[in-house]
Protein backbone atom coordinates (compact mmCIF):
# COMPACT_ATOMS: atom_id res chain seq x y z
CA UNK A 1 0.00 0.00 0.00
CA UNK A 2 2.80 2.39 0.94
CA UNK A 3 4.42 1.65 -2.41
CA UNK A 4 1.32 2.93 -4.18
CA UNK A 5 1.34 6.08 -2.05
CA UNK A 6 4.92 6.75 -3.13
CA UNK A 7 4.30 6.17 -6.82
CA UNK A 8 1.75 8.90 -7.43
CA UNK A 9 3.96 11.92 -6.73
CA UNK A 10 6.91 10.58 -8.77
CA UNK A 11 4.65 9.63 -11.68
CA UNK A 12 2.97 13.03 -11.73
CA UNK A 13 6.30 14.86 -11.66
CA UNK A 14 7.48 12.83 -14.66
CA UNK A 15 4.33 13.71 -16.64
CA UNK A 16 5.13 17.43 -16.47
CA UNK A 17 8.49 18.57 -17.87
CA UNK A 18 10.19 19.99 -14.75
CA UNK A 19 11.15 23.21 -16.58
CA UNK A 20 7.45 24.15 -16.78
CA UNK A 21 6.87 23.78 -13.03
CA UNK A 22 6.77 27.01 -11.07
CA UNK A 23 9.06 26.39 -8.13
CA UNK A 24 8.56 28.70 -5.16
CA UNK A 25 10.39 29.46 -1.93
CA UNK A 26 8.59 27.41 0.77
CA UNK A 27 6.98 29.33 3.59
CA UNK A 28 5.10 28.69 6.83
CA UNK A 29 1.32 28.23 6.50
CA UNK A 30 0.34 26.83 9.92
CA UNK A 31 0.03 29.91 12.13
CA UNK A 32 -2.64 28.88 14.66
CA UNK A 33 -3.88 25.60 16.15
CA UNK A 34 -7.03 25.57 13.92
CA UNK A 35 -4.70 25.65 10.87
CA UNK A 36 -3.64 22.09 11.77
CA UNK A 37 -6.69 20.83 9.86
CA UNK A 38 -5.26 22.36 6.66
CA UNK A 39 -2.00 20.47 7.23
CA UNK A 40 -3.70 17.10 7.82
CA UNK A 41 -5.78 17.51 4.64
CA UNK A 42 -2.85 18.80 2.57
CA UNK A 43 -1.05 17.20 -0.35
CA UNK A 44 2.16 17.81 1.64
CA UNK A 45 0.96 15.64 4.54
CA UNK A 46 -0.18 12.83 2.22
CA UNK A 47 3.10 12.87 0.29
CA UNK A 48 5.25 13.15 3.42
CA UNK A 49 3.61 10.26 5.29
CA UNK A 50 3.51 8.20 2.08
CA UNK A 51 7.26 8.73 1.68
CA UNK A 52 7.98 7.69 5.30
CA UNK A 53 5.83 4.53 4.94
CA UNK A 54 7.37 3.58 1.59
CA UNK A 55 10.86 3.73 3.09
CA UNK A 56 9.57 1.81 6.13
CA UNK A 57 8.46 -0.99 3.79
CA UNK A 58 11.68 -0.82 1.76
CA UNK A 59 14.03 -1.51 4.69
CA UNK A 60 11.88 -4.18 6.33
CA UNK A 61 13.99 -7.11 7.54
CA UNK A 62 17.25 -5.70 6.07
CA UNK A 63 20.55 -5.02 7.86
CA UNK A 64 22.50 -1.80 7.32
CA UNK A 65 25.21 -4.04 5.82
CA UNK A 66 22.75 -5.42 3.22
CA UNK A 67 23.99 -5.03 -0.39
CA UNK A 68 22.01 -2.34 -2.21
CA UNK A 69 22.34 -0.10 -5.26
CA UNK A 70 24.11 3.22 -4.72
CA UNK A 71 23.33 5.74 -7.46
CA UNK A 72 25.32 8.84 -8.34
CA UNK A 73 22.68 11.04 -6.64
CA UNK A 74 23.08 9.07 -3.40
CA UNK A 75 26.88 9.47 -3.56
CA UNK A 76 26.48 13.22 -4.09
CA UNK A 77 24.14 13.51 -1.09
CA UNK A 78 26.67 11.67 1.09
CA UNK A 79 29.38 14.07 -0.15
CA UNK A 80 27.11 17.01 0.80
CA UNK A 81 26.73 15.59 4.34
CA UNK A 82 30.49 14.98 4.52
CA UNK A 83 30.97 18.70 3.81
CA UNK A 84 28.67 19.61 6.73
CA UNK A 85 30.69 17.23 8.91
CA UNK A 86 33.98 18.83 7.84
CA UNK A 87 32.62 22.29 8.70
CA UNK A 88 32.01 21.09 12.28
CA UNK A 89 35.72 20.18 12.53
CA UNK A 90 36.60 23.62 11.15
CA UNK A 91 34.32 25.37 13.69
CA UNK A 92 35.37 24.26 17.19
CA UNK A 93 33.21 25.17 20.20
CA UNK A 94 34.04 28.49 21.87
CA UNK A 95 34.72 29.07 25.57
CA UNK A 96 31.59 30.43 27.19
CA UNK A 97 30.01 30.43 30.66
CA UNK A 98 26.90 28.49 29.60
CA UNK A 99 27.37 24.72 29.34
CA UNK A 100 24.64 24.25 26.72
CA UNK A 101 24.06 25.87 23.35
CA UNK A 102 27.62 26.66 22.25
CA UNK A 103 27.57 29.85 20.16
CA UNK A 104 30.05 28.41 17.63
CA UNK A 105 27.01 26.56 16.24
CA UNK A 106 25.79 29.91 14.86
CA UNK A 107 29.03 30.30 12.91
CA UNK A 108 28.62 26.77 11.53
CA UNK A 109 24.98 27.45 10.64
CA UNK A 110 25.81 30.76 8.94
CA UNK A 111 28.13 28.84 6.60
CA UNK A 112 25.31 26.43 5.69
CA UNK A 113 22.85 29.29 5.28
CA UNK A 114 25.23 30.92 2.82
CA UNK A 115 26.21 27.75 0.93
CA UNK A 116 22.98 25.69 0.98
CA UNK A 117 21.95 26.44 -2.61
CA UNK A 118 25.46 25.72 -3.91
CA UNK A 119 25.47 22.41 -2.01
CA UNK A 120 22.05 21.38 -3.36
CA UNK A 121 23.17 22.39 -6.88
CA UNK A 122 25.86 19.68 -6.68
CA UNK A 123 23.10 17.06 -6.32
CA UNK A 124 20.47 18.46 -8.72
CA UNK A 125 21.20 18.27 -12.49
CA UNK A 126 21.39 21.58 -14.37
CA UNK A 127 18.08 21.10 -16.22
CA UNK A 128 16.40 21.14 -12.79
CA UNK A 129 18.36 24.15 -11.50
CA UNK A 130 15.12 26.12 -11.00
CA UNK A 131 14.19 23.71 -8.19
CA UNK A 132 17.35 24.37 -6.16
CA UNK A 133 16.18 27.41 -4.10
CA UNK A 134 12.97 25.59 -3.11
CA UNK A 135 14.68 22.32 -2.15
CA UNK A 136 17.57 24.08 -0.34
CA UNK A 137 15.14 25.60 2.20
CA UNK A 138 14.43 22.11 3.60
CA UNK A 139 18.16 21.40 3.96
CA UNK A 140 18.64 24.63 5.92
CA UNK A 141 15.67 23.76 8.16
CA UNK A 142 16.99 20.24 8.88
CA UNK A 143 20.00 20.97 11.11
CA UNK A 144 18.52 22.82 14.08
CA UNK A 145 17.66 26.39 15.02
CA UNK A 146 20.50 28.92 15.14
CA UNK A 147 18.70 31.33 17.50
CA UNK A 148 17.84 28.76 20.16
CA UNK A 149 20.71 26.36 19.31
CA UNK A 150 18.31 23.45 19.57
CA UNK A 151 17.38 20.44 17.47
CA UNK A 152 14.32 18.17 17.44
CA UNK A 153 11.93 16.04 15.42
CA UNK A 154 10.72 19.04 13.38
CA UNK A 155 14.26 19.49 12.04
CA UNK A 156 14.49 15.77 11.35
CA UNK A 157 11.17 16.02 9.44
CA UNK A 158 12.65 18.84 7.32
CA UNK A 159 15.45 16.48 6.22
CA UNK A 160 12.91 13.79 5.30
CA UNK A 161 11.00 16.52 3.38
CA UNK A 162 14.26 17.48 1.62
CA UNK A 163 14.69 13.85 0.48
CA UNK A 164 11.00 13.63 -0.48
CA UNK A 165 11.39 16.75 -2.68
CA UNK A 166 14.43 15.19 -4.40
CA UNK A 167 12.23 12.17 -5.17
CA UNK A 168 9.46 14.36 -6.51
CA UNK A 169 11.75 16.11 -9.00
CA UNK A 170 13.22 12.76 -10.08
CA UNK A 171 16.75 13.18 -8.65
CA UNK A 172 16.12 10.18 -6.37
CA UNK A 173 14.24 7.21 -7.78
CA UNK A 174 12.24 4.23 -6.52
CA UNK A 175 15.31 1.96 -6.65
CA UNK A 176 17.19 4.38 -4.34
CA UNK A 177 14.82 3.58 -1.46
CA UNK A 178 17.16 1.43 0.64
CA UNK A 179 20.14 3.73 0.04
CA UNK A 180 18.05 6.78 1.05
CA UNK A 181 17.67 5.29 4.54
CA UNK A 182 20.84 3.25 4.97
CA UNK A 183 23.34 5.55 3.30
CA UNK A 184 21.94 9.10 3.25
CA UNK A 185 19.70 9.25 6.32
CA UNK A 186 22.17 7.22 8.38
CA UNK A 187 24.97 9.65 7.44
CA UNK A 188 22.66 12.57 8.30
CA UNK A 189 22.11 11.01 11.76
CA UNK A 190 25.88 10.75 12.31
CA UNK A 191 26.32 14.44 11.44
CA UNK A 192 23.39 15.48 13.66
CA UNK A 193 24.79 13.50 16.61
CA UNK A 194 28.15 15.20 16.09
CA UNK A 195 26.40 18.62 16.04
CA UNK A 196 24.45 17.77 19.20
CA UNK A 197 27.58 16.64 21.04
CA UNK A 198 30.01 19.31 19.75
CA UNK A 199 27.75 22.32 20.37
CA UNK A 200 25.77 20.83 23.29
CA UNK A 201 22.49 21.55 21.49
CA UNK A 202 19.28 21.67 23.49
CA UNK A 203 16.43 19.29 22.57
CA UNK A 204 13.69 21.28 20.78
CA UNK A 205 10.32 20.84 22.48
CA UNK A 206 11.54 17.76 24.36
CA UNK A 207 9.01 15.98 26.55
CA UNK A 208 11.87 14.87 28.79
CA UNK A 209 11.51 11.41 30.26
CA UNK A 210 8.04 11.03 28.64
CA UNK A 211 9.27 11.54 25.08
CA UNK A 212 10.61 8.73 22.92
CA UNK A 213 13.97 10.46 22.44
CA UNK A 214 15.30 13.99 22.90
CA UNK A 215 16.26 14.47 19.26
CA UNK A 216 15.12 11.80 16.77
CA UNK A 217 12.10 9.70 15.85
CA UNK A 218 12.39 8.35 12.29
CA UNK A 219 15.36 6.00 12.93
CA UNK A 220 13.25 4.25 15.57
CA UNK A 221 10.48 3.68 13.00
CA UNK A 222 12.77 2.52 10.18
CA UNK A 223 15.06 0.74 12.66
CA UNK A 224 12.18 -1.29 14.09
CA UNK A 225 11.13 -2.22 10.53
CA UNK A 226 14.66 -3.55 9.90
CA UNK A 227 14.22 -5.91 12.85
CA UNK A 228 10.84 -7.37 11.81
CA UNK A 229 11.05 -11.19 11.73
CA UNK A 230 14.62 -11.18 13.09
CA UNK A 231 15.58 -14.78 13.96
CA UNK A 232 16.60 -14.03 17.55
CA UNK A 233 16.63 -10.29 18.41
CA UNK A 234 13.35 -9.34 20.09
CA UNK A 235 12.22 -5.96 21.46
CA UNK A 236 13.25 -7.04 24.99
CA UNK A 237 16.87 -7.32 23.80
CA UNK A 238 17.40 -3.63 23.07
CA UNK A 239 17.72 -2.87 26.79
CA UNK A 240 20.45 -5.54 26.99
CA UNK A 241 23.86 -3.87 26.72
CA UNK A 242 25.53 -6.95 25.21
CA UNK A 243 22.91 -7.33 22.45
CA UNK A 244 23.22 -3.61 21.58
CA UNK A 245 27.04 -3.70 21.47
CA UNK A 246 27.07 -6.78 19.24
CA UNK A 247 24.41 -5.63 16.75
CA UNK A 248 24.31 -1.81 16.61
CA UNK A 249 26.32 -1.63 13.37
CA UNK A 250 23.58 -3.59 11.58
CA UNK A 251 20.49 -1.90 12.99
CA UNK A 252 19.56 1.79 13.25
CA UNK A 253 17.31 1.21 16.26
CA UNK A 254 20.20 -0.25 18.29
CA UNK A 255 22.53 2.55 17.15
CA UNK A 256 19.99 5.03 18.59
CA UNK A 257 19.92 3.09 21.88
CA UNK A 258 23.73 3.09 22.03
CA UNK A 259 23.82 6.89 21.52
CA UNK A 260 21.25 7.39 24.31
CA UNK A 261 23.28 5.27 26.75
CA UNK A 262 26.42 7.22 25.86
CA UNK A 263 24.70 10.57 26.43
CA UNK A 264 22.63 9.76 29.54
CA UNK A 265 23.47 8.39 32.95
CA UNK A 266 21.41 6.35 35.39
CA UNK A 267 18.99 3.46 34.87
CA UNK A 268 17.55 3.20 31.34
CA UNK A 269 14.00 2.83 32.71
CA UNK A 270 14.34 6.25 34.37
CA UNK A 271 15.93 8.37 31.62
CA UNK A 272 14.08 6.69 28.70
CA UNK A 273 10.80 5.50 30.13
CA UNK A 274 8.88 5.33 26.83
CA UNK A 275 11.55 3.16 25.21
CA UNK A 276 11.70 0.97 28.32
CA UNK A 277 7.92 0.39 27.97
CA UNK A 278 8.34 -0.42 24.26
CA UNK A 279 10.86 -3.15 25.14
CA UNK A 280 7.93 -5.09 26.65
CA UNK A 281 6.05 -5.22 23.30
CA UNK A 282 6.14 -8.82 22.00
CA UNK A 283 7.10 -8.28 18.34
CA UNK A 284 8.96 -5.80 16.14
CA UNK A 285 5.99 -5.49 13.77
CA UNK A 286 3.84 -4.32 16.71
CA UNK A 287 6.62 -1.92 17.79
CA UNK A 288 6.80 -0.58 14.22
CA UNK A 289 3.02 -0.07 13.92
CA UNK A 290 2.89 1.57 17.36
CA UNK A 291 5.76 3.94 16.54
CA UNK A 292 4.08 5.05 13.29
CA UNK A 293 0.90 5.86 15.25
CA UNK A 294 2.96 7.64 17.91
CA UNK A 295 4.89 9.63 15.26
CA UNK A 296 1.64 10.90 13.76
CA UNK A 297 0.22 11.81 17.18
CA UNK A 298 3.35 13.20 18.88
CA UNK A 299 5.09 14.90 15.96
CA UNK A 300 2.93 15.36 12.86
CA UNK A 301 -0.22 16.36 14.76
CA UNK A 302 1.47 18.68 17.27
CA UNK A 303 1.20 22.40 16.53
CA UNK A 304 4.55 23.32 18.20
CA UNK A 305 6.31 21.03 15.68
CA UNK A 306 4.26 21.71 12.52
CA UNK A 307 4.07 25.50 12.92
CA UNK A 308 7.67 25.56 11.62
CA UNK A 309 7.05 23.33 8.57
CA UNK A 310 7.35 25.12 5.22
CA UNK A 311 5.20 24.56 2.13
CA UNK A 312 6.09 25.19 -1.51
CA UNK A 313 5.23 23.75 -4.94
CA UNK A 314 6.67 20.29 -4.17
CA UNK A 315 5.06 19.91 -0.75
CA UNK A 316 1.94 22.12 -1.17
CA UNK A 317 -0.54 23.16 1.48
CA UNK A 318 -3.53 22.72 -0.85
CA UNK A 319 -5.86 19.79 -0.09
CA UNK A 320 -5.15 16.38 -1.61
CA UNK A 321 -6.33 16.33 -5.20
CA UNK A 322 -8.12 13.12 -6.09
CA UNK A 323 -7.05 11.56 -9.38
Amino acid sequence: MAEGERQSPSDSSEDIPPATQNFIIPKKEIHTVPDMGKWKRSQAYADYIGFILTLNEGVKGKKLTFEYKVSEAIEKLVALLNTLDRWIDETPPVDQPSRFGNKAYRTWYAKLDEEAENLVATVVPTHLAAAVPEVAVYLKESVGNSTRIDYGTGHEAAFAAFLCCLCKIGVLRVDDQIAIVFKVFNRYLEVMRKLQKTYRMEPAGSQGVWGLDDFQFLPFIWGSSQLIDHPYLEPRHFVDEKAVNENHKDYMFLECILFITEMKTGPFAEHSNQLWNISAVPSWSKVNQGLIRMYKAECLEKFPVIQHFKFGSLLPIHPVTSC
